[in-house]
């Protein structure tokens, strides 16, 4: 897989029962890519590791005044330097290319994990830690991938120099032999309170996204409730928590960094000292010597490889646990379904709650608990958070279609949409029937201060669909965000379109506008909208309550009102105490009514 062949036409299923056993799974994954990084760094380091043995023979060829021997050593250079260099450029260049792919399919899996969940991800793990998990997360996976190759040509480097130093020569190849894995091995003994810190580190950089995430979601919340001084501070603590775990983990990584050059350098002083006695008593040339010192001192350069991967390691766990952990969450339904992809049409029924919304008619909800209203808007949709029946669309059942036939025939636009970043006509370009412009859409959904706001905002931008919408739009009011994420619902023209309190941030003008609207571009079409607002009840054709997770009452909006006491309480939001006066002035006012009843009788 090169970077031009991005993104991948299939991910692949991931291994997500461990963070370890994720890392193995990428890497198996990236078998070519790893086997040509490990081809280049072996020709890169076996090259650097070969120039002290032509430094040697180079020196041994000046004492024995040896030119043929001179001529021939710098033939071996230019062809140790041209390993070393076409070795570090191809090899900088695989690397970087299993970098990015291994991050790209992490990416790709975490997009298509969201896609399938849809709302019900960020109820299962919280939002913060998806934004981490797709972005610091990433990086740091395809860092441990990408080094394996790596570290493994620089470990059979190391081995290679090591047999080579006992062919050349023993008397001094015994004491590298020895002395390497000691030095390679070293640091073992720390690795496992530095891996603990990196995950402490990793888990309260964590929890300070998450928190941050939070608060600038909430932050027009916060400034109306005067709250934002006090997750400010909690931010700063959270900040302070993540840099003094950093230092700590930076303590010792550092210790692991002295040791990794401390104790080559003793290896250095001792190969030198050994090799100086030897050279005395003429055991060994001075050509000999040289190249063994060279060669010890070339090896500091992959044995940094080791610790490299040993922080990569460390890093890398920790965030393949939690890309694990999200990868391993799963529908509470399938989502290839049992039938053949289809988008069937007709009446929509939900045998859990009874509630039905007639083909072609515009049916409201009225449900006194919000939660309970958005699971169930996400349950007529096909997202059901828990197992349960499956709703019914023109008597054919969603959950056994498969999920994108589904999403086409039933879109649920939840009562806290997203705006995604970008031109309006980007915006607005998502998959549509063609039955709906844009223009109308936008006009139905009363959009007109909106796009004048955006041209004002935009600063080249004459055309309205051509001005810039901020992440998630937070330049615009709530309101003005209610009403693109409607229009944007409407151009989609589903089967069924299912509306999430879309009006509850609108004042009652534009929301009496907005409902004639919507009752005039989705005439024929089947729309079912969950709200309390009396403007949206009164026009629509349908008005079904539901109560404990069951439909109580169904009729029109007027009926309902004087008819149903459960359903008047929620439009006309009365307390209990004010249900049970009514309640008794009702009984009061009835009773000489029934007094005369009961002396006719």
């Amino acid at each position: 897989m090169q970077i031009q062949d991005l993104p991948y036409s299939d991910p692949g299923v991931p291994d997500a029962r461990s963070g370890p056993r994720f890392l193995w799974w990428l890497g198996r994954n990236q078998l070519g890519g790893q086997l040509k990084a490990l081809a280049w760094g072996l020709l890169h380091f076996v090259s650097v590791s070969a120039l002290p043995f032509c430094v040697g023979l180079a020196v041994q060829a000046v004492v024995d005044r040896s030119g043929a021997r001179l001529a021939l050593t710098g033939g071996l250079m230019l062809l140790c330097g041209t390993g070393i260099a076409l070795g570090d450029t191809f090899l900088h260049r695989t690397a970087v290319t299993n970098w990015i792919t291994a991050a790209a399919r992490v990416q790709q899996l975490l997009a298509r994990k969201a896609a399938q969940l849809g709302s019900a991800l960020t109820r299962r793990v919280a939002a913060g830690e998806v934004v981490a998990v797709s972005t610091g997360d990433v990086e740091k996976i395809g860092w441990f991938v990408e080094a394996v190759s790596r570290f493994t040509a620089a470990a059979l480097t190391v081995v290679v120099v090591c047999v080579g130093l006992l062919v050349y020569q023993p008397a001094l190849g015994v004491i590298v032999a020895v002395g390497l894995p000691v030095v390679a091995l070293a640091v073992l003994p720390l690795l496992p309170r530095a891996t603990r810190r990196a995950d402490v580190q990793r888990e309260k950089a964590g929890r300070a996204t998450e928190l941050a995430s939070d608060t600038v979601a909430g932050l027009r919340v916060l400034r109306g409730i005067g709250g934002e001084e006090l997750f400010l501070d909690r931010y700063r603590r959270a900040s302070q928590e993540v840099r003094h775990a950093a230092v700590r983990s930076a303590r010792m990584w550092s210790l692991i960094s002295s040791v990794q050059v401390l104790l080559p350098g003793l290896l250095l002083i001792a190969v030198v000292w050994h090799g100086i006695h030897l050279a005395r008593q003429g055991r060994i040339t001075v050509g000999e010597l040289v190249t063994v010192y060279s060669a010890v001192m070339i090896l500091n350069y992959p044995l940094r490889h080791f610790e490299e991967i040993a922080m990569a390691y460390s890093f890398s766990r920790p965030s393949a646990k939690r890309a694990a952990r999200v990868l391993s969450l799963e529908r509470s339904t399938a989502t290839e379904g049992t039938r053949e992809a289809e988008v069937p049409g007709g009446d929509l029924y939900d045998p859990g709650t009874g509630l039905l919304a007639p083909a072609g008619r515009l049916t409201a909800v009225v449900c006194g608990d919000p939660d309970a209203a958005g699971r169930l808007a996400e349950r007529l949709g096909g997202h059901p958070t828990e197992p349960a029946r499956s709703v019914l669309l023109g008597g054919v059942a969603l959950d056994d279609l498969p999920l994108d036939s589904a999403r086409t025939a039933v879109l649920v636009q939840d009562k806290d949409p997203v705006l995604l970043s970008g031109t309006l006509r980007e915006l607005l370009d998502v998959p549509a029937s063609g039955a709906v412009r844009a223009a109308d859409a936008l006009a139905a959904a009363q959009c007109d201060d909106v796009l004048d706001a955006l041209v004002q905002g935009s600063l080249d931008a004459a055309d309205p669909m051509d001005a810039r919408i901020t992440e998630r739009g937070r330049s615009l009011s709530g309101g003005q965000r209610q009403r693109l994420a409607l229009a944007r619902s409407l151009i989609t023209d589903p089967e069924v379109l299912v509306l999430d309190e879309p009006t509850s941030a609108v004042d009652s003008h534009t929301e009496a506008r907005i409902a004639d609207g919507l009752r005039r571009l989705r005439s024929g079409r089947t729309t079912v909208v969950f709200t309390s607002s009396p403007l949206l009840l009164d026009r629509a054709d349908r008005v079904v309550l539901v109560h404990d997770g069951e439909v109580a009452a169904v009729g029109v909006h007027r009926e309902l009102v004087e008819s149903e006491p459960r359903y008047r309480a929620v439009v006309t939001r009365e307390t209990d105490d004010e249900l049970a006066a009514t309640d008794e002035a009702a009984l009061v006012g009835a009773r000489p009514e029934l007094e005369e009843i009961e002396e006719s009788a």
